[in-house]
């Protein structure tokens, strides 16, 4: 999310390389934001090779920033 965050979109070998994540661990973790409806998932082809981006929802966005508020927090306690 971190990443949608920031960028507009970001297609599946860019996620896949800033995170380090495999191709399994990343499906199954957008597969998730998606049905969350954290996120939107475009499906397009670009030439004859197939390409799947991911954009941040108004609700992922709202959500995620709730997450950082409570990390945020957390953190403000412990010190």
């Amino acid at each position: 999310m971190s990443v949608l965050m920031v960028n507009e979109y970001a297609d599946f070998n860019t996620l896949k390389e800033l995170l380090g994540a495999t191709d399994g661990n990343l499906a199954s973790h957008t597969k998730a934001l998606e049905k969350a409806e954290y996120i939107l998932v475009e499906k397009q082809f670009i030439g004859r090779k197939p390409n799947t981006r991911y954009s941040a929802t108004k609700l992922g966005k709202a959500e995620f920033k709730k997450h950082i508020e409570a990390l945020e927090k957390l953190i403000k306690k412990t010190e």
